[in-house]
């Protein structure tokens, strides 16, 4: 059976379009890369709440703020580093300390950009991000989901990062409203529980079927906001299964996986694996080549969640 793929860059788009018909305070800001971004349409339809500036990330930022102190609510989507690493300082004192309405939304994100190389990569963003105080950090993990995460962010009052990939993802749940902060169990298990984030979860979920051909039973947790995060989930998913692997394309300290660690460090000490990318550049080529080098796609998240619970036993 053939399965439906989505460009997500075009379903946040179509998000935001609809979100801004029923919202005239909601604009966009492009740095160059407005019909990349999924944009086009945005342009054509609402032309007097669409600002080009060109390549000048840093400057979208501070106007960003300005437009927000006048009641706007502005949306500012382009490459991941882009729009965390190049204006860090100005995402941190312009959007963070003044506490202003933005929402950026890094594309491309992770290795998605795969042949551009490490420059294109963003692996350093929810640790970026998450650091600045009062910003949310999100990672929708289907199309729907995008979309969902979409219209919570424009409600929600308050500056988010938002990072979305760049290659085709499947619909892996139904579609239903996204609240800010919580998690969903998407399958249960008793031997480990399997915290994902972002558009690995398809990656996860298929995983998970494989473990359990292989007698290890899996709790998966899918969860679209990286921070703050689903505390009470986490620990009690930690209580239940007593293991615990964390599943992102960021590296390996900062992100998800660091995050966790602190909640269960905290409250309920748990063995915890980390799976994302080594602290290292990333190589560059293929996509799906690369995922599977260094071990992100489904048979290679089986094998080091086996692994792991193999060990622990």
């Amino acid at each position: 059976m053939d399965v439906k793929l989505s460009d997500p860059r075009k379903i946040f788009g179509a998000a935001v379009l609809e979100a801004a018909r029923h919202n005239p305070d909601i604009v966009v800001l492009s740095a160059d890369s407005g019909g990349s971004s999924g944009h086009g349409d945005f342009k054509k339809q609402f032309p007097d709440r669409y600002y080009e500036f060109g390549i000048m990330e840093q400057g979208v930022v501070g106007i960003a703020s300005g437009l927000a102190t006048t009641g706007k609510i502005p949306v500012f989507c382009a490459i991941a580093p882009f729009v965390t690493s190049r204006p860090f300082e100005m995402f941190r004192n312009d959007l963070g300390y003044m506490k202003q309405n933005v929402k950026i939304v890094g594309r491309n994100s992770g290795i998605s950009y795969s042949d551009l190389g490490a420059t294109h990569h963003s692996l350093e963003d929810f640790a970026l991000t998450r650091m600045i105080p009062g910003v949310t950090v999100l990672a929708p993990q289907d199309p729907g989901e995008i979309t969902s995460a979409v219209y919570a962010i424009l409600e929600h009052k308050g500056p988010v990062y938002m990072r979305i990939g760049n290659d085709p993802i499947p619909d892996l749940f139904e579609q239903s409203p996204l609240e800010i902060g919580k998690g969903r169990i998407l399958r249960e298990g008793s031997d480990v529980t399997v915290i994902s984030t972002g558009t690995l979860t398809g990656a996860a979920i298929e995983a998970a079927g494989f473990l359990e051909a292989r007698g290890v039973s899996a709790r998966l947790v899918g969860m679209p906001t990286v921070y703050p995060i689903d505390r009470d989930l986490v620990l009690e998913s930690a209580r239940s299964t007593g293991l615990v692997v964390t599943v992102e394309e960021h590296y390996v300290i900062g992100g998800l996986g660091t995050i966790v660690q602190e909640v269960l460090s905290e409250e309920l000490p748990t063995k915890v694996r980390k799976l994302g990318l080594p602290h290292v550049y990333a190589t560059s080529g293929p996509y799906r080549e690369l995922l599977a080098h260094y071990g992100l796609d489904a048979p290679g998240l089986a094998a080091s969640v086996e692994d792991f619970v193999n060990k622990a036993r």
